[in-house]
């Protein structure tokens, strides 16, 4: 469907080009000329709109190749050469400048791209002023004369007709580009850069020839231009000029087949209109650029496009598709990880960490939050390089590799928050990822959506879709690269149990096909279900390995899930209170991102002074809730009373001015301010209330001995355990009628988690409401008053923190209910399935 919209509109824009120059030639010669000019920044906008639209790349510096070509053409034309000759040279010799900039650009992102392509339009310009000998300095070139044909040369009508030539050819090589498969990688790199490695996309190759054609496309309109003005100079080219080819792009519609065409008209015919106002014309065209960003985000002709209704394709109902077959039968290398080890800012976040994958069976990481785990998933599939250790598939080591090499190898993934190619169909994000060659990829790509469970339409748009359905065409873009490794990265986060049990089979199916497996996944009933291996990391080490059933039972792997001992915390509180009123309190809370609901009906209460634990493992909801809370996440439904006020729908500075104070996962330091101004901070919103702040601040960095020594030090440059204290004593400043602490214990060493709990348990003794979240359930408990167990979004146990302790639900949420994994014999069909609807 969005090919038939682009020929449609390719269609119109080829007839607008040929009926506005026919026009043009019935007017006088200065008409022919704003025309030939108007058709000149087409071609220009249709190389700019390779990199802006496709590649989502801005550049401020055509008018560099714009120069380029101009003279590239002109100076041979003036040696003697023939024009016809000169103009193909002056279009190669500013793709290879837009080859030599993309050196240097494709090392910056964002603003810092667009400051290097000035830069080098300013060198540019500069370079034409000086070298005098060659360019004629700031004087320029003079008589370039028109080509000729024959002996006979073009008049201004038929150099007019020569540019609507050139702007059709513009028009249909972009229409022609934007759905070839190297144009389907340019927007894949634009979407997700890291979804578009991991299918083997490799970054610099394919972006640096997004810059070429763009400053080829802008060097054959300059070329162009150089005998239509008959003269050149530095001064016809005007930095400014390269903000009028950016207008153009934007205006029309970036991405879109008509925009940089009608954008050329616009920035071309209105300055004529508004002839009398020409010291005015770049506060009209960037007001004109404030007013569509506004009213039309994507370009007038995007606009235009949004108001069409979008027809349904019909449901997808392909035959299932032999995955073995697919794949390739024959022998496959194992997965092999041995003794990786990195580092990050002197934090080791992997040491010695070796397992094996094998063909045919599903290898599980599991461990607590900052065990490693997609640290080492990230090295295994190329987007970390390893301080030490290898990773070899069969015989070929592939530590150290970038990621699009490690993904041609056979390694594929998936993410743990979702990277599909938003602005591609469904099918598309499949059949981008589909080898090269490979006979009816619309029908293969079909055949894997449905095989994955996916019964959505095809033609889909990728950012339109359901939680559920962008993890299951993940998985296909995934297996379409026919690998011989699957990595997973939490698959199931967010998924309802029925969906999980249906992903459940879909892994066992990969599995059944001879793939090799690596799942990450918080959900212990389904890692205890599918796999044949488990490994289990903490603090970056592998603590246990082996059958999913005894891995369950080690107690090393259930201290390091729900933690061990109290760390002094676990004293008997010196005045519980008793019954005291709810503070803050949630009802029927239902929150999420996007179509998935992660919270669905959570009931909370915590009474003044009291403080209560809220448990569950990753994905059941708690930083979800920590989130609706604090203003951060918008509940869709329910209410949150604070002090009696429903604050749902107030932001979070709001919700912090009535005395909520969040110290957040991570802990989310200010990292150039010192320890002291991060803490200072946290009194923000009691400025001007007569608060004595540095008075307040001395005590509350009195609770943290270790960190009064490190006040005037920059928060960067503090440990771990030094920041989550600081994050603390920020929270403090406030003094908050509700604490909310999310996970406080996150990558502390145990020495220091314990000392922070206690600091916790004086803070409890204090009176002070505490609701807090903490992977290590025993040392949250240990503190708690009560306790509240979440379990995909619903609470299923609150009670007494003591009795939580030794309630065997808690053990069962976090680890799951072993069972016996799936042994490869018992794996059957080979044949991928849909899933009913």
């Amino acid at each position: 469907m969005a090919l038939r919209s682009d020929l449609a509109q390719a269609a119109i824009g080829l007839a607008a080009i040929a009926a506005a120059t026919a026009g043009a030639c019935a007017a006088d010669g200065y008409t022919l000329f704003v025309a030939a000019i108007v058709l000149l920044t087409a071609v220009v906008g249709y190389g700019l709109n390779v990199l802006l639209g496709l590649a989502g790349l801005v550049s401020l510096g055509q008018v560099a190749f714009y120069a380029i070509g101009a003279y590239a053409a002109a100076i041979p034309v003036l040696a003697g050469w023939s024009f016809w000759l000169a103009w193909p040279f002056a279009g190669l010799v500013a793709a290879g400048a837009g080859i030599l900039l993309a050196v240097p650009a494709l090392r910056a992102r964002g603003p810092y791209l667009a400051m290097v392509t000035i830069a080098f339009a300013l060198i540019v310009e500069h370079g034409l002023v000086e070298w005098k000998a060659l360019t004629g300095g700031a004087n320029g070139l003079m008589g370039i004369l028109p080509p000729t044909l024959g002996a006979v040369p073009l008049s201004e009508r038929e150099m007019t007709w020569l540019s609507a030539a050139l702007a059709a050819l513009a028009l249909v090589g972009f229409t022609a580009l934007k759905h070839a498969r190297l144009g389907r990688a340019m927007v894949a790199l634009r979407d997700a850069e890291d979804a578009a490695q991991s299918i083997g996309i490799r970054v610099v190759p394919v972006r640096a020839v997004a810059f070429a054609l763009s400053a080829g496309a802008a060097g054959l309109a300059g070329a162009l231009f150089a005998p239509l003005l008959m003269f050149v100079s530095p001064g016809t080219f005007p930095l400014s000029q390269s903000i009028l080819f950016l207008l153009a792009v934007v205006v029309g519609g970036a991405g879109t087949v008509l925009g940089p065409l009608l954008g050329a008209a616009l920035v071309g015919v209105l300055p004529e209109l508004l002839s009398g106002l020409a010291e005015y014309r770049l506060l009209f065209f960037g007001s004109l650029l404030l007013v569509v960003l506004r009213v039309a985000p994507n370009g007038l002709v995007g606009a235009v496009a949004a108001l069409r209704p979008r027809r349904a394709g019909p449901a997808l109902r392909p035959a299932p598709l032999d995955l073995a077959g697919f794949l390739g039968t024959g022998a496959r290398p194992t997965l092999a990880v041995e003794g990786l080890g990195i580092a990050f800012g002197g934090v080791t976040a992997a040491r010695d960490v070796g397992f094996t994958a094998a063909p045919g069976r599903v290898t599980s990481l599991i461990g607590p939050n900052g065990a490693g785990k997609t640290t080492i998933l990230n090295i295994v599939c190329g987007f970390y390089r390893p301080d030490r250790g290898r990773v070899r598939l069969g015989a070929l080591d592939l530590a150290g590799r970038p990621a699009a090499a490690v993904a041609r190898a056979g390694i594929a993934r998936t993410y743990q928050t979702t990277q599909l190619f938003a602005s591609m169909s469904a099918r598309d994000n499949v059949r981008l990822a589909l080898p090269p060659g490979t006979a009816g990829p619309a029908r293969v790509a079909d055949a894997l959506l449905a095989g994955v469970g996916y019964a959505g339409r095809p033609d889909a748009p990728a950012a339109d879709l359901p939680h559920v359905d962008r993890r299951l065409v993940e998985i296909a873009r995934a297996l379409a690269t026919r690998p011989h490794v699957l990595v997973l990265d939490e698959p199931a986060a967010g998924l309802m149990r029925a969906e999980k049990d249906a992903l459940a089979q879909v892994v066992r199916t990969i599995a059944a096909a001879g793939i090799a497996v690596v799942l990450v996944e918080h959900d212990m009933a389904l890692v205890m279900g599918v796999s044949d291996h488990v490994v289990v990391l903490d603090a970056g080490q592998v603590l246990a390995a082996g059958a999913p059933a005894a891995v369950a039972r080690d107690p090393r792997v259930v201290a390091a899930y729900l933690g061990t001992g109290d760390g002094g915390a676990g004293r008997a509180r010196a005045a519980r209170p008793a019954d005291a009123a709810p503070v803050l309190a949630a009802q029927g809370v239902t929150a999420g991102y996007g179509a998935a609901p992660v919270l669905e009906g959570v009931d909370v209460a915590v009474g003044a002074g009291e403080c209560v634990a809220l448990l569950g493992a990753n994905g059941a909801g708690k930083s979800t809730l920590m989130r609706a809370l604090s203003g951060l996440l918008r509940p869709i439904g329910g209410r949150v009373l604070l002090a009696g006020a429903d604050v749902a729908r107030e932001p979070a500075h709001r919700v912090a001015a009535r005395g909520l104070a969040l110290v957040p996962e991570g802990r989310q330091v200010f990292p150039a301010l010192t320890a002291r101004d991060n803490i200072r901070l946290g009194a923000w919103r009691r400025r001007g209330l007569g608060v004595d702040v540095e008075a307040e601040l001395a005590r509350a960095v009195a609770r943290f001995p270790r960190l009064a020594r490190r006040l005037d030090s920059p928060a960067g440059l503090l440990s771990g355990g030094e920041q989550q204290m600081m994050a603390l004593a920020r929270g403090l400043m406030a003094d908050p009628r509700v604490l909310l602490l999310d996970e406080p214990s996150l990558g502390l060493a145990p020495g220091t988690a314990s000392e922070l709990f206690a600091i916790l348990a004086d803070l409890r003794d204090e009176g002070v409401t505490i609701l807090v979240v903490d992977q290590m359930a025993d040392l949250a408990l240990g503190i708690a008053d009560r306790g509240i167990l979440l379990e995909t979004g619903r609470v299923v146990r609150a009670g007494d923190a003591q009795a939580l302790r030794g309630d065997g639900a808690l053990v069962a949420a976090y680890l799951g209910h072993p069972s016996p994994p799936l042994q490869p014999h018992e794996a059957e069909p080979r044949v991928l399935r849909p899933h009913p609807a």
